[in-house]
């Protein structure tokens, strides 16, 4: 039986799987992260933070993204983003942003 048949028909093959707007999103930013990891893995300490600072830049970038794309309205960014207000505003503490429009 090969494995076409062996797949049930609601089942999406690899190649459908791919092609959905997350999965090429996911493939993207794994050949940016890539990269990046490339960029800060020259680490003079014996203990690697690449973990820790790319998730920070991720969270920077949504948090300003989400900024922009609402009109700098703390709340509406929140709901983009689908998180608490306030956990927001902690993000925008702890990322070291500043809410002015640029």
């Amino acid at each position: 039986m090969t494995l076409k048949k062996q797949r049930s028909k609601d089942s999406p093959t690899v190649r459908e799987r791919r092609t959905t707007p997350a999965a090429v999103a996911e493939e993207i930013l794994e050949e940016k992260l890539e990269d990046i990891a490339t960029i800060l893995c020259k680490s003079e300490t014996d203990r690697s933070r690449l973990y820790d600072e790319v998730l920070a830049m991720v969270e920077r970038g949504l948090v300003r993204i989400a900024l922009r794309r609402s009109n700098h309205v703390k709340s509406a960014a929140a709901a983009y983003l689908g998180i608490n207000r306030n956990t927001f505003q902690k993000k925008m503490v702890k990322l070291g942003i500043d809410n002015d429009p640029e």
